[in-house]
């Protein structure tokens, strides 16, 4: 099950591609993966490195914050993050 974040940075790279006029395989080769391996990223079935995610936004010529344009933050925290941040703040 793939996070709603991973899905729209793949449908922003799906939609930055198309508008490009480039082919899956042409991004590909140009990043150094497989046509699949972009098929994937833009269907959010895998994630992007943050290395990625700059090679992409090298190649389609896009600030990376272009990827996450119309993400929001979440309105509340869950027990988890909570711990987290609990964690990070006595490390600190």
């Amino acid at each position: 099950m793939s996070d709603d974040v991973d899905a729209l940075v793949g449908r922003q790279l799906r939609r930055r591609r198309r508008l490009l006029g480039l082919t899956q395989s042409q991004v590909a080769e140009a990043v150094g993966v497989r046509f699949q391996q972009i098929q994937k990223y833009e269907c959010a079935s895998n994630r992007m490195s943050a290395s990625m995610l700059w090679k992409l936004a090298c190649v389609l010529d896009v600030d990376i914050g272009y990827f996450f344009a119309g993400a929001r933050r979440p309105t509340e925290t869950g027990p988890d993050e909570r711990r987290a941040f609990e964690l990070y703040a006595r490390a600190a």
